[in-house]
């Protein structure tokens, strides 16, 4: 691999082809009190997207910057990017197939469903899910869009980086979720330092905080309540190059600490988050990082793909 740096340019290319096909979600700048006891805090409602998380800007780029066969496209993933995938794809007139592993939601397999395309169910993890991906594209000539470790993909999900700062320019900090990487790849690559972001990830789906006490991506062992959507075995190769350069640190948060996440959004603000989209807000919450005086942080609420029935449980 030459180059697996994305830069802003690559962003703004990204934002110009998908603005006609996606949603620009808000931001929501709260006031000490009315979410947290002593901190004001901006969150980004990603789960407002189409597909209700990120993942439709990292699919509507690929689609739309590179071509696409007769054969259509093939995609492995937890959930969300085979949500967001299918749904591109039904938009822009392209056929799609999905491999996703046991561990899927039923709420994200019902989404799947209604969309009416191909489903595979394989393996318990996502990377066999991947592995069977793989297959089918060898024997068909589909393309695959890589849930989190593709260039295109990366540009994509970093739009949400752009607007967030378009929204909110004057932030110190921002706090992102990490799974395979794309999203925290895309972020940081368009912030580049000049505004702190901070990766925040489940200890059952440590993937970066793993890759960085080791100097390299390696593998993991997958678990806990946020591994439907944060649930990559490794760190993507692209994702981790971008997050050694421009990320400031990785903290990790508990699986109770998500869950109490989820139902302060809820409680005091009538938001649904599935766990993997409350994760980087947990870290707030359990003071995984804990801001300093009077500094302005900004969340990213990346997805919302969950029962809302879940959200309550003990």
């Amino acid at each position: 691999m030459t180059n697996p740096m994305i830069d802003t340019t690559d962003i703004r290319a990204a934002m110009d082809r998908i603005t006609p096909y996606i949603r620009r979600t808000p931001v929501l700048s709260l006031a000490p009190g009315d979410l947290l006891t002593d901190l004001g805090v901006t969150l980004k409602l990603e789960q407002l997207q189409h597909t209700a998380s990120f993942k439709a800007r990292g699919a509507f780029n690929a689609m739309l910057a590179e071509p696409v066969p007769e054969a259509g496209i093939v995609a492995a993933s937890g959930g969300n990017h085979g949500v967001a995938v299918s749904y591109a794809a039904r938009t822009l007139g392209h056929r799609a197939e999905n491999f996703v592993p046991e561990i899927i939601s039923p709420s994200k397999l019902a989404l799947l469903e209604a969309l009416g395309v191909g489903i595979n169910v394989v393996g318990r993890e996502f990377a066999e899910a991947l592995a069977a991906c793989k297959e089918r594209m060898a024997e068909t000539g589909a393309r695959l869009i890589h849930a989190y470790d593709q260039p295109v993909v990366l540009a994509g999900q970093g739009t949400v980086g752009l607007e967030f700062e378009e929204q909110a320019p004057d932030l110190d900090t921002v706090l992102i979720a990490v799974g395979g990487g794309g999203l925290i790849g895309g972020v940081s690559s368009w912030y580049r330092g000049r505004t702190k972001v901070v990766a925040v990830e489940a200890k059952g789906t440590s993937t970066l905080h793993s890759a960085l006490a080791a100097g390299e991506p390696v593998d993991i062992a997958v678990s806990g309540i946020t591994s439907d959507s944060l649930g990559a075995r490794r760190i993507g190769e692209h994702g981790f190059a971008a997050a050694r350069e421009f990320v400031d640190h990785a903290v990790l948060v508990t699986d109770e600490d998500v869950r109490a996440a989820q139902k302060l959004l809820w409680m005091k603000l009538r938001l649904i988050a599935e766990p993997g989209g409350a994760t980087a807000l947990a870290a707030l919450l359990s003071g995984g990082y804990a801001p300093e005086k009077d500094e302005r942080v900004g969340v990213l609420i990346c997805g919302g793909n969950t029962d809302p029935a879940k959200v309550m449980e003990d």
